[in-house]
């Protein structure tokens, strides 16, 4: 595996975790600023009114979306494992490690 490939590698794997956090945190985002809205409107400051509300909007993200995330994620581990286990390029005369030899 080269350098260039590691790097390839760490890249998709930022890139899937950010696509499949981002529902939870704009549901959360979402639900925790109308709450915050709604208390500063009663003058009502209950810890348990932010909660529940934010616990109730991930559930629907997981019900919702739970499918293509566990789908993505699926993906991305076969991508991987099958990138890893791939034999180095012979047009870079790099080893597994990615060291080159001497000549």
């Amino acid at each position: 595996m080269t350098t260039d490939s590691l790097l390839d590698l760490w890249r998709n794997a930022l890139t899937v975790t950010v696509s499949v956090a981002a529902p939870f945190l704009v549901a959360g985002l979402i639900v925790g600023l109308t709450v915050a809205v709604f208390q500063t409107a009663t003058q009502l400051q209950e810890s348990v009114l932010t909660f529940v509300p934010k616990l109730a909007a991930a559930l629907l993200v997981v019900t919702l979306a739970g499918h293509w995330m566990l789908d993505r994620l699926g993906r991305f581990a076969t991508q991987s494992f099958t990138a890893s286990s791939a034999p180095p390029t012979a047009s870079t005369g790099e080893d597994p490690v990615g060291v080159q030899e001497p000549r």
